[in-house]
């Protein structure tokens, strides 16, 4: 069997890829030009064949540059963390300034913008802000 001729392709379909009749080229609407380069070797490419027949290296194609996307959506990621990271410190840096800041008496365009921290608010529990607590005395309460 060493000594047989490679004879090339045939379209699974029983097609030709071009045909010429009366002067006319007509080709297979599969058979189309890829121009570029190879993703296995890197070669320059650019010749006409079937659609079917480069989908292999076309998918590798796509698979590289899917890797090149996830790689800078990555590092993008990176970025913005490193940055929300800054900005929650800088934030958290000016809080001591913030927690001096009184809205009684200050007055200006923005004292309603101004937390104060310093009212007896602070003081209590969240849970007695909405829900004040109430003096009933339950232990006189006899069990039943």
């Amino acid at each position: 069997m060493n000594d047989l001729k490679e004879g090339g392709t045939t379209c699974p379909l029983g097609s030709k890829c071009f045909e010429i009749k009366d002067d006319t080229v007509y080709r297979c609407a599969w058979s189309i030009k890829l121009v570029g380069n190879n993703p296995n070797n890197g070669a320059q490419v650019d010749e006409r064949g079937c659609a079917m027949a480069w989908v292999p290296i076309l998918l590798i194609e796509n698979s590289q540059q899917q890797r090149g996307t996830a790689a800078a959506v990555e590092s993008f990621r990176n970025e913005v963390a490193q940055g929300s990271a800054q900005a929650t410190a800088a934030l958290l840096s000016q809080l001591p300034m913030l927690a001096g800041a009184r809205v009684a008496g200050q007055g200006g365009q923005h004292s309603h913008l101004l937390v104060d921290v310093g009212s007896d608010v602070d003081q209590k529990r969240p849970r007695d802000l909405i829900d004040p607590p109430h003096n009933h005395d339950f232990s006189t309460r006899s069990a039943e």
